[in-house]
């Protein structure tokens, strides 16, 4: 085929979650509502940790970037959602979807890093305790979390380099809400076999390789929780992972259920509505998550909200 001679669409079609127009005003309240709480929550989470000095350590200054970021990677999709729902226009240009799936794969891998960072901060605090305040200091929590935006930036730079070199010239209706990266590499019409390489080997570096970290620390952990001999020191050092642990649980228990799950071509619908999990369930969840199971955090949201306001006169 001479690609070269081959029409470029100017723009995708983001055909969404329903055809159906009652599902889709229901659909278009729920995702707003579900915007709106995972960006308030998220935020109260970095005011929380910000005004609090007790959370001035580097467990929550990771957990105020995962909330950031968290907020950053629901506002790549969502909104545009949202927008397409209300001028009633489901189109997006073809600049636009290369820079969405360029923040969406950053925001993605920046996810997968900053756990993986999290759970590296537990077990130094729980397996290291003497070592820790040494080892962690804040010049090192600020390395690992700019290493992993220089990781993410990378990542996703490359794949929409090599995105853009593809040809989209028999289809540009986009089976999804929002320009998922192998979405568009099925409507490509020229050769996909390098970007289909490169991201078999991005995702080894960016989601497995983190989660097998994130396993590791984890059995570590536990291995070294088992040894103490006080059933309430073996309560308290469970209850410091426990959400960083049900978050790992809730956002790659998703992406594994949508990505590592035989699906079907027929079955795209279905996998839409299981990205919805990781990209907009999840990082609504964590604040709930964080705030129901941490004391500390409860105690910051506390204070945060009973704060009185100071009045100049």
């Amino acid at each position: 085929m001479d690609v070269g001679n081959l029409t470029q669409f100017s723009e995708f079609l983001l055909l969404g979650l329903s055809e159906d127009t009652k599902e889709q005003q229901l659909l278009f309240i729920l995702f707003l509502v579900m915007y709106l709480v995972t960006v308030l929550g998220n935020l109260l989470i970095i005011l929380a940790i910000v005004t609090d000095t007790r959370l001035h350590t580097p467990m929550y200054f990771f957990l105020a970037n995962l909330a950031f970021v968290d907020i950053c990677f629901t506002s790549t999709t969502i909104p545009k959602m949202l927008v397409n729902h209300v001028t009633g226009h489901r189109g997006i240009p073809y600049t636009g979807c290369l820079t969405q799936t360029f923040f969406f794969i950053l925001f993605a891998s920046l996810d997968c890093f900053l756990l993986g960072v999290m759970a590296y901060d537990r077990y130094k605090a729980i397996c290291q305790p003497l070592h820790y305040a040494m080892s962690v200091t804040p010049q090192v929590c600020s390395s690992l979390v700019g290493a992993s935006w220089a990781a993410s930036f990378g990542n996703s730079l490359v794949h929409v380099i090599l995105l853009n070199r593809l040809s989209f010239c028999t289809h540009n209706k986009v089976q999804n809400f929002f320009c998922e990266l192998s979405t568009l590499l099925n409507l490509a019409c020229s050769d996909t076999h390098l970007n289909n390489i490169v991201v078999n080997y991005e995702v080894s570096m960016t989601a497995v390789l983190p989660f097998l970290g994130i396993l590791i620390s984890y059995l570590l952990i536990f291995s070294a929780v088992m040894r103490i001999p006080s059933k309430t020191g073996r309560q308290k050092a469970f209850s410091t992972c426990s959400s960083h642990l049900s978050v790992v649980c809730l956002f790659y228990g998703t992406v594994i259920g949508v990505y590592f799950s035989p699906m079907s071509s027929e079955e795209t619908q279905g996998k839409t509505v299981a990205a919805v999990m990781y990209t907009v369930v999840t990082p609504m969840m964590n604040p709930f998550i964080y705030s129901l199971r941490n004391k500390d955090m409860k105690s910051a949201f506390r204070s945060l909200v009973s704060r009185k306001p100071v009045f100049t006169h």
